[in-house]
């Protein structure tokens, strides 16, 4: 479970870094302040741009959190600038760094709940699957759409980041 979830949800978050160089450089040609796209929503009833990214970044920590038992890092929701999502983006990375393989063994015993439950549970391995994975990947698409769709020249290989692809 490590390596091939939370070692991509890793490398998805370093995605965002880059993306925000793109903003950063697509606002500054454009001549506007980049961090007005912060605030920015596909739908009225959507999130804003920085509170999808916060939510990418908890459902990554929290995640990793809930299936370990560790503590994980608490996070205002303060962010009001590119360079204070980057620094969050960042530490989350970096909390991330902090697991090992080890660190998630036992998860089909271990057992998860939120208080939002009415007490009811879930395994950790169910936990990471039906609502972690869906959860990062759902705010992270719209991260991406948002800027997209604010003329942010983000693509697919931007989205993907490198592959590990190899000569036969």
């Amino acid at each position: 479970m490590y390596q091939e979830f939370f070692g991509q949800m890793k490398k998805q978050l370093g995605q965002i870094d880059k993306w925000i160089d793109l903003t950063e450089a697509h606002a500054k040609a454009k001549s506007f302040d980049a961090n007005i796209l912060l605030g920015m929503r596909l739908a009225p009833d959507q999130f804003a741009l920085v509170r999808q990214v916060q939510i990418v970044c908890d459902t990554a920590k929290l995640g990793a959190s809930r299936v370990t038992g560790k503590e994980a890092p608490a996070h205002p929701d303060t962010e009001t600038t590119w360079e204070e999502v980057r620094a969050r983006v960042r530490s989350v990375i970096t909390y991330l760094d902090g697991f090992s393989a080890k660190d998630f063994e036992g998860t089909a015993t271990r057992t998860v709940t939120q208080p939002r439950w009415e007490g009811k549970v879930m395994s950790a391995n169910d936990f990471f699957v039906e609502h972690v994975v869906p959860n990062f990947y759902f705010h992270l698409a719209h991260v991406y759409a948002i800027l997209r769709h604010n003329g942010v020249s983000v693509g697919k290989r931007d989205y993907l980041g490198t592959l590990s692809q190899r000569a036969p």
